[in-house]
């Protein structure tokens, strides 16, 4: 022992080797030790030779005594850990064999139900005792509903799992192998316990009455709202054979957003399981809102969590039952046809397979093109086809898309959908198009995706293919477009207007004023020190709206004049949320630009608006001849529309009031006696007195009702820019009306929108030489349709024909187009869906706050299909004083 810690002394690196010695310093602290210090030794070669001594007994002990704590200590927190129990909530159903389904199973509180529900019970007992992961662990099931198919129970098992097993636990409920029925009778899945919500104080169990309507909503509905901090739940049953389709007729429940809102889930089962869950739904919708649903099998259920107190009147809805699909997809065998995923445009069922084979002529290719493509599921990134897709030439498809082609190489085509068992959307529309190989688009212009479009679409600066290869290797024409350093086309109108529309962003490039100066939104540059100095140097206001601080200043005309006569140097303060005036007025009479539906439809085959989407938006029917003009809401009383609608022509005394009808909240033409839709006449028409019928200048009206209107969901004021607001180049807005479709065609039924962009001023004057007044506003279009046209076919401007319906056409989306084939035909208009904003309709233009401001009114276009032509608004904050002089509003 001696000569093993001499060796260690001498070839060690220990303290003592080091030249240290150990010296324990005792203290009379009842006996225990205090410390220890280390001191530099005298003789290293005496201590290496001493014998044990006293201080190598209490090294000893205190190393054994430590690691015994340490190990102690981890035996404890092991012990400890494997104590700490996390409790688990298991949530399935499975299918009873040899039991027929009866109708008290509807009923929880019945006999029948209570014997039934303990025998599953006492099988799922049984089934866990024999897993070692659950058996001991196992603490209850509840039955929560059954249904027919023979019986299947819904149920959910919750245990008290070690935490250390608790992953271990969960594989062995995603494997099912506690379970010894086939696979396709049983579903499990689980979460926590706070994710399981007893329904007992607001359950509801419905059953379908063959093919007719049953009708329920949540409590209350419509006169109060729906209780807050409330669980409810709707199980809705039909027969064995059936699926049920569901659809809500109202629905409006509190906002959506991050703390929590109040939510609506469809599960395609009784039980309430994230993986079966079909849609989740908060807000409000309109109700031309797509929001019917369909089941895989013969139940549904319908759960509503509410939290905090909000004033919402909750939903209405409606299901029945219809048969079940026996067979989806089949053999197409045509020159053309169309097809589409089940019960589209509703939402399509969960876990469905379908396989179309297509066949063309022999002699001939095939194309397929979808007109409407929505498989979109929440949480899957973009391009990640794992769940709902469509698959074609092996090839997946999936998401929100435009419309595409896809073709093949011979006469035949396979196209596969699969949707899985949770999250539905509306699913696709699509049609089947046979096609010469070596000629593929006869007359047109093929894009790179097989879709044919008319030539002279070609090199037009407007992508008309969803690839661009439409404006591919193009020679802009310089009269009207600009050419982008990476060679694309661009209309003219788009240059300098700050807003980046060449990918190399060289249309906003030399755009900018010498150093040390101004840029005005009209294009003037002015010396730096001339902006915010309290004068319009600009000559448009802007050199003085983009002041910073917000402080009373002298007043001018690009000014906000407050109500107590001060004015503030902030550009557009009225309504935004802020008090800018230091007696608040700019926040008073704000009651204006909102719509009460905070969801809107997308887009499928054209820009069909939303029922209460434009709730300002009028329809002016003239006597005998129908609906003629638009007009916008400004308040209970009083309209705003465009001059010449009400100049007398050809005989009709269009400046009478009594010719006049006014129709408020109205969205289908057709349905003008439609529940919500309030019928006015006009008592008085004020044009405003300098108004020009051959160049339009001065283009407004006046209108005022024969008795106020009561506003509603879908019938509210548009807000009124003040005499300072600005409307800057580039800006988004939107143009709404039932305007032509095409050029001498018929009007839409349904109200249209369609988003266009202010253009800079000297630009508009450029394109349009000595037509354009400072009381004018010019616009182009982002969809890519045409700008403007009017009623009569070959009509100029001004002064020719009726002049009524004039105003802008907005092209809908590339894939709007109709014709023969897959392309337009005939004359510039026709072949193609555009939109005619309404003389006299808003231009409606989204500010701060979220509301809508009017920025002007529907007044005059060039010609038709001149994509490079811009259209011309009245515009409407050069009439503020004006509209407050003559009504006081």
């Amino acid at each position: 022992m001696k000569s093993e810690r001499a060796r260690r002394g001498a070839g060690g690196s220990g303290a003592l080797g080091a030249g240290l010695k150990y010296t324990s310093r005792p203290e009379n602290m009842n006996g225990c030790e205090e410390g220890v210090e280390f001191l530099p030794a005298n003789n290293s070669r005496k201590v290496e030779k001493g014998g044990p001594r006293r201080w190598v007994v209490l090294v000893a002990v205190l190393a054994a005594f430590l690691a015994l704590s340490l190990l102690a200590g981890l035996l404890a927190w092991r012990f400890q850990d494997r104590n700490v129990r996390v409790q688990k909530i298991f949530n399935g159903y499975l299918s009873v064999r040899n039991e027929n389904f009866l109708d008290a199973y509807e009923n929880s509180n019945s006999t029948e139900f209570a014997n039934l529900a303990k025998k599953v019970k006492e099988a799922l007992k049984f089934l866990y005792s024999g897993i070692p992961v659950l058996g001991p662990y196992y603490k209850t099931s509840t039955v929560t509903a059954f249904s027919e198919g023979s019986v299947i129970a819904y149920y959910w098992s919750e245990f008290d799992i070690p935490k250390h097993l608790v992953k271990e636990a969960e594989q062995a409920m995603a494997e099912k192998r506690m379970v010894t029925v086939p696979p396709r009778a049983r579903s499990m899945s689980s979460f926590v316990m706070t994710s399981v919500v007893a329904f007992h104080s607001c359950s509801f169990a419905l059953h379908a009455q063959g093919s007719e309507p049953t009708r329920f909503s949540t409590p209350g509905f419509p006169d109060s709202p729906y209780p807050s901090h409330a669980r409810c739940q709707w199980t809705l049953r039909g027969d064995a054979d059936s699926v049920l389709s569901l659809t809500f007729r109202s629905f409006d429940v509190a906002t959506c957003d991050e703390r929590g809102s109040d939510l609506v889930t469809v599960y395609d089962t009784l039980s309430p399981v994230e993986p079966r869950a079909v849609v989740q739904l908060c807000g409000t919708y309109p109700p031309s809102y797509n929001l019917t649903f369909l089941s895989s099998q013969n139940v549904l259920l319908i759960t509503l969590v509410t939290s905090t107190e909000r004033r919402h009147p909750g939903f209405e809805a409606v299901f029945f039952q219809l048969p079940r699909m026996s067979s989806c997809g089949g053999y197409l065998r045509a020159a053309q046809g169309t097809f589409n995923s089940p019960y589209y445009p509703g939402h399509y069922p969960p876990n469905v397979n379908c396989t179309w084979h297509i066949e063309v002529p022999n002699n001939k290719n095939v194309k397929v093109r979808f007109k409407a493509f929505f498989l979109q599921e929440p949480n899957v990134p973009v391009g990640s086809c794992t769940k709902d897709y469509v698959e074609i030439n092996g090839e997946k498809y999936c998401g929100e898309r435009p419309q595409f082609v896809t073709s093949s190489r011979s006469n035949k085509i396979t196209v596969h959908f699969h949707s899985d068992q949770s999250y539905t959307d509306t699913g696709f529309l699509a049609e089947f198009l046979s096609f010469d190989a070596h000629d593929p688009c006869p007359g047109s212009f093929m894009c790179n995706t097989g879709r044919c479009i008319r030539k002279e679409l070609r090199c037009d600066g407007w992508a008309d293919c969803t690839d661009y290869s439409d404006e591919l290797n193009c020679k802009c024409n310089a009269t009207y477009q600009f050419t982008c350093r990476d060679k694309f086309c661009k209309p003219l109108f788009w240059v300098c207007d700050s807003v980046r529309d060449c990918e190399d962003g060289s249309d906003e490039e030399g755009c900018s004023c010498p150093p040390s100066t101004f840029k005005c939104d009209n294009g003037k540059c002015l010396p730096q020190s001339q902006q915010c100095d309290r004068k319009d140097d600009c000559g448009d206001g802007s050199d003085e709206a983009k002041c910073q601080d917000v402080k009373a200043v002298t007043c001018t005309e690009h000014t906000y004049r407050c109500l107590n006569g001060l004015c503030v140097d902030k550009s557009n303060p009225q309504c935004d949320g802020n008090e800018d005036c230091t007696d608040g007025s700019d926040e008073k009479d704000c009651d204006c630009g909102r719509r009460s539906f905070t969801r809107q439809s997308r887009v499928v085959g054209g820009e069909n608006s939303d029922q209460g989407e434009w709730p300002w938006q009028v329809s002016l029917h003239a006597l005998g001849q129908g609906h003629l003009c638009g007009a916008s809401l400004i308040s209970p009383s009083w309209m705003v529309s465009a001059a010449h609608c009400f100049v007398d022509d050809r005989g009709f005394r269009y400046s009478e009031h009594s010719m006049w009808t006014a129709f408020l909240g109205l969205h289908d033409q057709s349905k003008r006696n439609a529940p919500g839709v309030q019928e006015r006449g006009l008592q008085r028409i004020i044009k405003h007195p300098f108004f020009n019928d051959f160049t339009f200048d001065y283009d407004i009206a006046l209108l005022q009702l024969d008795r106020p209107v009561e506003y509603s969901a879908t019938i509210r004021p548009i807000c009124l820019p003040a005499a300072d607001h600005t409307f800057p180049a580039g800006k988004a807005i939107w143009v709404t009306g039932w305007g032509h479709t095409q050029e001498a065609g018929q009007g839409a039924m349904i109200l249209q929108k369609g988003e266009i962009r202010v253009i800079n001023q000297t630009t508009c004057e450029h394109l349009l030489p000595q037509q354009i007044t400072p009381r004018m506003i010019c616009v182009g279009y982002l969809s890519g349709g045409v700008d403007a046209c009017q009623v009569g076919a070959g009509q100029g401007r001004r002064g020719q024909g009726d002049k009524r319906g004039l105003g802008v056409w907005v092209g809908l989306a590339w894939w709007a187009r109709g014709g023969g084939g897959d392309q337009g035909g005939g004359t510039p208009c026709q072949g193609l869906l555009f939109l005619q904003g309404d003389s006299g309709g808003p231009l409606s233009s989204p500010e701060a706050d979220g509301r809508m401001f009017q920025a002007g009114v529907v007044s005059w276009g060039e010609g038709c299909a001149q994509r490079n032509k811009p259209g011309v608004y009245t515009r409407l904050p050069v009439f503020r004083d004006w509209i407050k002089a003559q009504i006081g509003v």
